[in-house]
């Protein structure tokens, strides 16, 4: 028993090294209208300028603003601090968001019946920390859940908090960070909506938080690449299925390009921060075993 044990260590020990080899990977080039827009002026436009003195109106903040009192998982304040100021968005008045206005507004004129009822599904996934703190919360089971939604969206509904609780210890930890982060950007710099701008844009749904960044492409970034450590063969994978969760907000009318792309960049700068971190390192390789023994007979091939 004793040398069945050993040798299950050391091969989870080899596995783990194995996708460690995969470990930080460089971020994925800039592809299709991401890369045309951040080709253009960012700058102000004189032309334009009414566009610059709107900002997201006090009025409809929510109670998401309690993120700001919470104290990060794996990253340290200095770090959340120096993330918040590594990213900023193009100037409201600058050709670059006039020619994401425009993108939008063509997206909307070509929505379908069938995309709409998918970027709505996607807007209602979302995993939140204070409610995972009280068990009795109505909305305690589905929040669990939504947690799992990328690794059960891609292998099945086995793949979830029950089945997997190192995995789900990982993602609790990556998704109180990105709570964190989301919500100290966007209420240092209270970007307007694309709507509050472009009047002819008609919004699947309103936000009640400002537009930079974007909360969903972070969290569906974050995880994707968190997942990509677990089971480094399926990043392509993961990463299009975050690629998805993006422009579903393009296509509902609710972020600018700029938005998601600003949130993908963050994403990975969060990962290396995280490979650094002892606490992350020591959740990941439990997560990591944890997946290579159970997951054989659960996931769908």
């Amino acid at each position: 028993m004793k040398k069945h044990n050993l040798l299950l260590l050391f091969l989870l020990t080899c596995i783990y090294a194995s996708a460690q080899k995969n470990a930080g990977r460089p971020l994925e080039p800039l592809s299709d209208h991401y890369k045309e827009l951040q080709a253009l002026p960012a700058t102000p436009n004189p032309a334009r300028a009414w566009m610059d003195t709107v900002r997201y109106p006090a009025t409809e903040y929510s109670g998401s603003i309690v993120y700001l009192l919470v104290k990060p998982h794996y990253l340290t304040d200095a770090q959340v601090k120096a993330l918040s100021e590594s990213v900023k968005f193009p100037a409201n008045s600058s050709d670059q968001v006039r020619k994401e206005l425009d993108y939008m507004l063509d997206l909307q004129s070509k929505r379908t019946d069938e995309q709409v009822k998918r970027v709505t599904f996607l807007g209602d996934i979302g995993y939140w920390p204070s409610v995972n703190q009280v068990p009795t919360h109505v909305q305690y089971q589905q929040n669990l859940k939504d947690l799992f939604f990328e690794g059960r969206e891609l292998m099945g509904e086995a793949i979830n908090a029950g089945n997997f609780p190192k995995v789900s210890k990982l993602l609790q930890g990556v998704m109180q960070d990105m709570r964190i982060m989301e919500f100290t950007i966007k209420y240092k710099l209270l970007r307007a909506r694309p709507y509050h701008l472009e009047p002819k844009l008609q919004p699947l749904m309103k936000i009640n938080s400002p537009s930079f960044a974007s909360g969903h492409t972070l969290w569906a970034f974050l995880q994707a690449f968190t997942w990509s450590e677990v089971i480094p063969e399926k990043r392509k994978d993961f990463v299009a299925l975050a690629e998805e969760i993006r422009r579903s907000r393009e296509i509902m009318g609710i972020h600018y390009p700029s938005d998601n792309e600003a949130s993908r960049q963050l994403s990975h700068r969060m990962l290396q921060y995280y490979l650094n971190n002892p606490a992350f390192q020591r959740d990941l390789r439990e997560a990591v075993a944890e997946w290579n023994v159970v997951s054989p007979t659960l996931v769908r091939r």
